[in-house]
């Protein structure tokens, strides 16, 4: 996995506490929700209402290092893979979360991750956010020599394939590590999803969004 949290927008210090969580598991949403869910007191969880902000926090903060443990990494069918990615941002700017999912050239999905983006935040830079964060956590973990983004955000399709100068305010550092990622992989191309096509990272961005508007506890 990555070995340093990715950068992110703007959250408050509880959804920060919960994005650390995701780094220390290689963003991996099930795994991350799992161990705070066991660290809660109670029948609460991560999304329970019955769980208040305080409660979140202590269990959090008192989670021992050891148990965040990557989960195995499943052997992939050839160094061919298919990248799904999605961001999601509700108000446009607001509370924005990344997603993204790694499958092998069999289409079976060998990770799925995602992350709060932070707290006031527009969709086109969530989309850049779960790019990158697709791009990290597979290069960690394989050696792809062949790659196929499936992404919907023409924004970003022509910004990263098309090489126009990004137009969306402040993400540069996005758009730098997502070319520095591509550019060690041989070959890549992208496939441009339209809003009816399935895209099993639009689930991971919503999580990542619901993380986002934890407010300030």
């Amino acid at each position: 996995m990555t070995a340093d949290p990715l950068p992110a927008e703007h959250l408050s210090s509880l959804a920060t506490l919960v994005d650390e969580v995701l780094a220390g598991v290689g963003y991996e949403m099930t795994a991350a929700t799992d161990v705070i869910d066991n660290a809660v007191p109670g029948y609460g969880g991560l999304f329970d209402p019955a769980t208040s902000p305080a409660e979140l926090r202590h269990a959090i903060e008192t989670l021992p290092g050891s148990e965040l443990t990557h989960p195995p990494i499943p052997e992939p069918t050839s160094d061919t893979f298919i990248l799904y990615v999605d961001g999601s941002s509700r108000g446009n700017p607001g509370p924005a979360g990344a997603g993204a999912v790694i499958m092998d050239a069999a289409e079976d999905q060998l990770a799925r991750l995602g992350r709060p983006v932070g707290s006031r935040t527009g969709n086109n830079t969530a989309e850049y956010v779960a790019l990158q964060l697709g791009l990290s956590e597979l290069l960690a973990r394989y050696e792809p020599r062949r790659l196929e983004v499936r992404i919907d955000s023409m924004t970003v399709i022509r910004d990263v394939w098309g090489g126009d100068d990004p137009t969306e305010p402040g993400v540069e550092t996005y758009s730098e590590a997502v070319a520095a990622s591509l550019s060690s992989i041989p070959e890549h191309q992208y496939t441009h999803l339209a809003d009816s096509d399935p895209n099993p990272a639009d689930a991971l961005a919503t999580v990542g969004a619901d993380i986002a508007a934890f407010g300030p506890g």
